[in-house]
């Protein structure tokens, strides 16, 4: 029987809270001068039952794009590309549609 999942990319709470705890583990100076205009995007945002959240998410600063993955109650910091956070992306929802 197939888990049950919510698409949580909706969830402005949830990813407030994801997107402040990926900003936090970015360091200033290396990752970024000033956070004034920085952008996050999801690529996707799920809650899975007996699983937890599974995420992956960009952050753009004035230095360098950073990506992190949620797995459950863990981020991870991610050595990607914009092309393989694209690919990820799209593996992940076609799993899941």
């Amino acid at each position: 029987m197939k888990a049950k999942e919510s698409n949580e990319i909706n969830n402005k709470e949830l990813k407030e809270n994801i997107a402040n705890t990926a900003l936090s583990l970015l360091e200033e100076g290396s990752d970024y001068v000033d956070l004034a205009y920085t952008t996050v995007q999801f690529g996707y945002l799920f809650d899975i039952e007996d699983h937890g959240l599974e995420a992956i998410l960009k952050v753009i600063t004035d230095k360098l794009t950073a990506y992190f993955a949620v797995q459950g109650t863990s981020m991870m910091r991610l050595n990607f590309s914009d092309e393989l956070f694209e690919t990820t992306v799209a593996g992940f929802l076609d799993l899941h549609s």
